[in-house]
């Protein structure tokens, strides 16, 4: 079975949508090995906990070079044997030597649909706040391969949700949660387990 990885930054609810499509059995193909946090203070470590996956912190310290930081990552990785990774809600900008490493094995989870509201600071409600203002009728949410571009990488899968009247960021943040990303990024991971298990996956350095 693939072992994956979670990365986390904040409260986990794309964990939690993870962990819940896995205890129902709608993730086969991959085995939730570990998550990791860039901060202690993640509350998706309770979550972790309390379904029994190890969790680890693994936190950029200010001013360490990238190359550093990603060695550091890199070695929680291959100590866990982990086979892909998975951005759910990761604040950190990953260095370019843990993306050499699992070059098409880290998926990232991202507000919209790509290509719009999206690149270099366009996360959490940012990216709502501007479909918003530029009057979008449809936004949604994209599961993508990670590469050196932000939100730049191979697009895995998508899908649409409405924009309504009277809509705030934060209403709409929750709807394409809900509607979307919840549903897409575990489908999005067992796609990909299973290709890897295939032999159809790119491997890890």
């Amino acid at each position: 079975m693939v072992r994956a990885a979670i990365l986390v930054s904040g409260g986990g609810t794309n964990l939690q949508a993870i962990i819940d499509a896995k205890a129902a059995g709608r993730i086969p193909s991959a085995e939730l090995a570990l998550v990791i946090a860039s901060t202690a203070k993640a509350y998706a470590i309770q979550r972790a906990e309390a379904a029994g996956i190890p969790a680890v912190v693994v936190h950029k310290d200010k001013g360490e070079p990238a190359e550093a930081y990603g060695e550091r990552l890199l070695e929680v990785l291959r100590a866990h044997r982990i086979d892909v990774a998975v951005l759910a809600g990761f604040l950190t900008i990953l260095p370019e030597n843990v993306i050499r490493a699992y070059d098409h094995r880290i998926l990232n989870i991202h507000p919209s649909l790509i290509p719009s509201f999206c690149g270099a600071g366009y996360y959490g409600l940012r990216v709502h706040e501007a479909a918003l203002a530029k009057g979008v009728k449809v936004t949604g949410a994209t599961v993508h391969f990670v590469n050196e571009i932000p939100d730049g990488g191979d697009i895995i899968a998508q899908k649409a949700v409405a924009v309504l009247p009277g809509d705030t960021a934060e209403v709409l943040q929750r709807r394409v949660m809900e509607q979307a990303e919840w549903l897409l990024l575990p489908q999005a991971l067992e796609e990909v387990a299973g290709a890897i298990q295939g032999g159809a996956g790119r491997g890890a350095d």
